[in-house]
């Protein structure tokens, strides 16, 4: 079973790449937002998503 995002679901659907600007999805195994375009994973600390291109980690 996923584990739900710690974001309120109508947020997670607004919240876009900043490198893409497509839309990222909830990874629950990296506790983070994943840009499939951009192949980044974009962490979420205490329930903010940290979308910084600086920040995000090449998903592999």
């Amino acid at each position: 079973m996923s584990e739900i995002a710690p974001i309120d679901p109508w947020l997670l659907t607004k919240l876009v790449c900043p490198v893409t600007r497509t839309p990222l999805r909830w990874d629950a195994a990296r506790k983070a937002l994943l840009s499939d375009a951009a192949g980044l994973a974009y962490p979420v600390r205490d329930g903010v998503p940290v979308l910084l291109a600086r920040e995000a980690v090449p998903i592999t």
